[in-house]
């Protein structure tokens, strides 16, 4: 089977003939990938392509977990040639390695299936001679995106920054070069990564790669701003998206960037409420910037927090880190959870207040019998000193549990509430 795939970005007619010159040569299987091992272009194979390589060519990405692994023999940090061990469990022959480098950036890395007869020392030369001929155009093409990216980081910066002066230069600017439309369906997304050990760049690096294929999703068009372990993407949807849509987009950056950066690494990631047309973006990363804190203090959301459905959560959220903190918890609320029967009262309160004060309902769910359930109902409000009867002592004690869940252990690696760059 002859299978090519071809690279898409600028510079594809360059390192393409490069890489099927040097496949030819060998008699051997080639592919470039960019530093996240991703395909960006490959030979035609030589009866030695093993299972990764095909379903890599099939799918245009490899699995995770043979990405995981690549990673985790630390190929991207290599400085020289090398080889990178097969795996029979992932049907994943040895590749010989060779990390294209330019002036310390870290471009790619050129892999050459190593199954069967060991690389002769001709070929090896042949390799490294490629090498340096790719190096140089991946160079050449990272000069010219730096430029376009720096643009498209200062335009992106300004449209979403507290400058009203420069958010509407922004607007215009992006529009009038037919980089975003004005509409109708804006939403803005913000990323932190923190906990991340690794060289310098490799969170940036990480945060593209991960971001870039949202930019150009089937119905939306978006920009990226990227700075060190932090970004922001704009997209422009044609349709609304749903919830489920945007909870799915922002769970596969958590995922990639997981794969991307390895263990001890923390992603958040916020989603801003949705806007109706670009000159509101700014709206709407505001609104991220208090998603990616709820992302950071809330578990459950197992590190995707989306505006629309924090709710309550959002008017706390926008209090000063310093004010966020026990002092805010009310007195009654206290005097609950320093009871000795205290953890259970408080989920039979949390159950009785999320069901509205349906006795029914929170007993079915607790499976309580209803008399149980009076009774502890009845031991709460001796002990709060407060009505469940009454409407404005359940907001009291539903105010005082929702700050309660926010003043957990923050995810590890940083600071609570590490926000998307503004």
């Amino acid at each position: 089977m002859t299978m090519w795939i071809r690279r898409a970005r600028s510079g594809g007619e360059v390192l393409q003939p490069l890489v099927d010159g040097l496949a030819e040569e060998l008699g051997r299987s080639v592919a470039l990938d960019d530093p996240l091992v991703r395909m960006i272009c490959a030979s035609r194979h030589f009866g030695d392509e093993d299972r990764v390589r095909v379903r890599t060519l099939l799918q245009g990405v490899a699995d995770d977990e043979v990405v995981r692994h690549v990673l985790s023999q630390g190929v991207i940090e290599w400085t020289r040639p090398g080889v990178l061990p097969g795996r029979d469990d992932l049907g994943l022959q040895p590749r010989y390695c060779v990390p294209i480098r330019e002036r310390g950036h870290l471009l790619g890395i050129l892999m050459v299936v190593a199954a069967g007869e060991p690389l002769t020392e001709s070929e090896t030369r042949a390799i490294e001679r490629v090498a340096g001929t790719v190096a140089v155009e991946m160079y050449a093409e990272r000069l010219a995106s730096e430029v376009d990216e720096e643009r498209t980081r200062q335009l992106v910066g300004w449209l979403v920054g507290s400058d009203s002066a420069l958010r509407c230069a922004a607007h215009q600017r992006l529009v009038d070069d037919g980089l975003l439309p004005t509409g109708p369906h804006v939403v803005v997304t913000g990323v932190a990564v923190t906990g991340q050990r690794g060289p310098s760049g490799r969170i940036a690096v990480a945060l593209r790669g991960a971001l870039e294929p949202f930019r150009h999703a089937r119905t939306a068009r978006g920009l990226l701003m990227i700075e060190r372990d932090r970004a922001v993407l704009v997209q422009v949807f044609e349709k609304e998206p749903s919830e489920a849509d945007l909870d799915l987009q922002g769970r596969g950056i958590v995922r990639s960037l997981t794969t991307f950066l390895g263990p001890g690494t923390d992603v958040v990631v916020g989603v801003g409420g949705r806007r109706t047309a670009l000159a509101d973006a700014w709206i709407s990363h505001e609104q991220a910037l208090v998603a990616v804190r709820a992302a950071r203090r809330l578990p459950r959301l197992e590190g995707v927090g989306d505006w629309e459905r924090l709710g309550e959560y959002t008017m706390f959220l926008q209090l000063p880190d310093g004010a966020l903190n026990e002092s805010l918890v009310p007195k009654p609320l206290r005097r609950l959870r320093d009871d000795s029967a205290g953890a259970r009262l408080e989920e039979t309160l949390r159950c009785f207040l999320e069901h509205a004060g349906s006795v029914p309902r929170t007993a079915e769910v607790l499976a309580l019998h209803r008399t149980s359930l009076y009774y502890r109902l009845r031991q709460i409000q001796e002990i709060t000193g407060l009505d469940l009867d009454d409407g404005a002592h359940r907001l009291v004690l539903h105010m005082g549990l929702q700050l309660l869940d926010l003043l957990q252990a923050p995810r590890s690696g940083g600071p609570p509430d590490g926000p998307a760059p503004s």
